[in-house]
C-alpha cells in the first residue's frame, strides 16, 4: 500500500506524490519562543515526527524545516495587541535577545527527550527580515497591498481564493463583526508590515521599512513562514503541518501571500494535528491551563510515555488530557519497555515479514499510530515467533514509533548480562511453555546463583540484577 495522507486542502485522503522523488520537502511551523512550549504544543511536533519517520520508512529523503518564531506574533490574530516576545521580555525582566535564547533552548531540549529527530534547520524570523522585505515588494508590484497608519496590508479581496482552504463565511465574518474596521479594507485583511509607534518608545526588534517608508517597523507574523519556507525549500513545498488552529487565519493567510507573490502553488499537501484538551478546554498558555515535560518529570512519568499515550490517537483526533490517562498510557509503556528487555538479546533475530507488512499498512493509512501500537502488543502473545525475530521486529517498528526502545535494549546490551544467564532464561521460557514447572523453578534457582532474579509476569519473564 502506498503512502495516504489527509490533505486539508482537498478535505480527502489522498496517495502521496512528492514533486521531485525521492526528495520531499516539508515545512513545520514552531514555536513562538515567549515562553516554554506546554505539552499540547509538542504534540504538533511528535505529529511532524512520525510524519517525516513516516516518509523515510517508504525511503523518501526528506528535507525538513521549522521555523523559530521571534518577532511579530501579535496577542491577536486581528494584528492587534502587543507582541509576545515584549510581553514575555517584560514578564522575566530580560532582554527580547536572552528571552529567545532561553526559550529556544528549552524547546529543543524537549524535542531531543521527545525522541524527535532534529530538523534540518530551525531558522529564526528574525534572521530573515531582508526575504519577508523582499516578498513584501513583490506583493506591492502586484498591487496586492495597502498601506493604512498602523502597517502594511495584504488586500485579500484581490485573490478570490481566500476562503477557499479554511471554508470561510467571508460575508457572515462581515456581517457578525461588532467593532470597527479602522483602516482596514476588508475584515480578513492581514498585516504584512507593522508601523512602529510613534511616541517615541522605541522597540528593541524593529528594522528600515520595506517600499521606501521612513517609518520603522517590524513583519507580521504570517508573513516569516511564507518567506523563510521559499527560501528554504523553494516555491513549491511537498507537506506542510501545523496544528488545526492554524487553519482559519495563519495558514490562509500564508497561501495567500504566498501563492498571489509566485503564481505557484505555495503546498501541496496540508496536514494538521487536533489539540490536547484539557478538562474539555484547549490546553492554551492564555487559558493557564498548561502542563509542560518538566511537571510530568515531578511526578514521574517520563517524556516517552507522553509519546506513547499521544501515539495511542490519531493525529487527526482531539485528545483530553488526564493524570489517569497518562498514568495509564506510563503503565503501558513500562511494560513494552520490560517485555524488550525480557527478550534474549544475546540471539540476532529477523524482523517478521508478515508483521513487517501489517505494520507498513497501518503506518501508510494516515499514520495509524494507534493500529501499529496494538499490533506491537499482538506480537507479544505470538507464541509461535521466536524472542529473537519479536525483538527484531519490535526495533524495526520503532524506527517510527521513535519510542527509545532501540536505546533501552542496547543499554542491556551493554550491561553484559553473561551467555550463561541469557541461555538458561531461553530454557527456562521453553519448559514453561511445555509446564514443567518443576525444572522452571530448578532453572530460577541457578539463575540466581548468577546473580540475577527471573520474575514472572503477564508479559513474560523479567530479568533483574540481585
Amino acid at each position: 500500500m502506498g503512502l495516504h495522507l489527509y490533505n486539508t486542502a482537498t478535505r480527502t485522503l489522498e496517495e502521496f506524490s512528492p514533486l521531485h522523488p525521492p526528495q520531499v520537502t516539508m515545512y513545520n511551523c514552531g514555536p513562538t519562543v515567549y515562553n516554554y512550549q506546554h505539552i499540547g504544543n509538542m504534540r504538533s511536533f511528535v505529529f511532524a515526527d512520525i510524519l517525516r519517520r513516516t516518509l523515510e520508512w517508504n525511503t523518501y529523503q526528506v528535507m525538513q524545516i521549522v521555523n523559530i518564531t521571534d518577532v511579530g506574533h501579535l496577542v491577536s490574530d486581528g494584528d492587534e495587541g502587543e507582541d509576545k516576545m515584549t510581553i514575555g521580555a517584560r514578564r522575566d525582566n530580560k532582554s527580547v535577545e536572552e528571552i529567545i535564547t532561553k526559550y529556544s533552548d528549552a524547546f529543543l531540549a524537549d524535542l531531543e527527550v521527545l525522541n524527535i529527530k532534529r530538523a534540518a534547520s530551525y531558522p529564526r524570523a528574525t534572521k530573515y527580515i531582508d526575504e519577508q522585505k523582499q516578498l513584501i515588494t513583490m506583493l506591492a508590484k502586484k498591487e496586492y497591498t495597502y498601506v493604512t497608519t498602523d502597517g502594511i496590508y495584504f488586500d485579500t479581496s484581490k485573490f478570490p481564493r481566500y476562503p477557499d482552504f479554511a471554508k470561510l463565511d467571508v460575508k457572515g465574518l462581515e456581517a457578525g463583526t461588532r467593532v470597527s474596521l479602522g483602516e482596514k479594507k476588508n475584515i480578513t485583511d492581514f498585516a504584512l508590515w507593522k508601523f512602529s509607534p510613534k511616541d517615541g518608545a522605541q522597540r528593541e526588534q524593529e528594522w528600515d521599512s520595506p517600499l521606501g517608508y521612513e517609518q520603522r517597523g517590524f513583519p507580521g507574523w504570517h508573513l516569516e513562514c511564507s518567506a523563510i519556507a521559499m527560501k528554504f525549500l523553494g516555491n513549491t513545498l511537498d507537506i506542510h503541518t501545523g496544528g488545526v488552529d492554524h487553519i482559519p487565519v495563519h495558514h490562509t493567510n500564508e497561501i495567500a501571500q504566498s501563492e498571489s507573490a509566485t503564481g505557484e502553488t505555495f503546498a501541496r499537501y496540508w496536514l494538521h494535528n487536533a489539540h490536547v484538551l484539557i478538562d474539555g478546554e484547549k490546553m492554551s498558555k492564555s487559558l493557564g491551563n498548561t502542563y509542560r515535560l518538566v511537571d510530568l518529570h515531578e511526578r514521574g512519568i517520563p517524556p516517552l510515555a507522553y509519546r506513547y499515550w499521544l501515539l495511542t490517537a490519531h493525529y487527526r483526533t482531539q485528545v483530553n488530557f488526564t493524570w489517569e490517562a497518562l498514568a495509564g498510557a506510563q503503565s503501558a509503556y513500562n511494560r513494552l519497555t520490560n517485555y524488550v528487555l525480557s527478550l534474549n538479546i544475546s540471539l540476532e533475530g529477523i524482523p517478521i515479514t508478515a508483521y513487517i507488512n501489517k505494520f507498513t499498512t497501518f503506518i501508510n493509512d494516515d499514520l495509524n499510530t494507534a493500529g501499529a501500537i496494538a499490533l506491537i502488543w499482538k506480537l507479544t502473545k505470538d507464541t509461535s515467533a521466536s524472542d529473537a525475530d519479536k525483538l527484531a521486529t519490535i526495533l524495526k517498528i520503532d524506527e517510527v514509533l521513535g519510542l527509545g526502545l532501540s536505546v533501552i535494549q542496547t543499554h542491556a546490551e551493554q550491561e553484559k548480562i553473561p551467555k550463561a544467564v541469557t541461555e538458561l532464561l531461553s530454557k527456562r521460557k521453553i519448559v514453561r511453555e511445555q509446564k514443567n514447572f518443576a525444572e522452571s523453578d530448578r532453572l530460577r534457582d541457578e539463575i540466581k546463583k548468577h546473580g540475577y532474579e527471573v520474575k514472572d509476569t503477564s508479559d513474560g519473564q523479567k530479568l533483574e540484577q540481585i
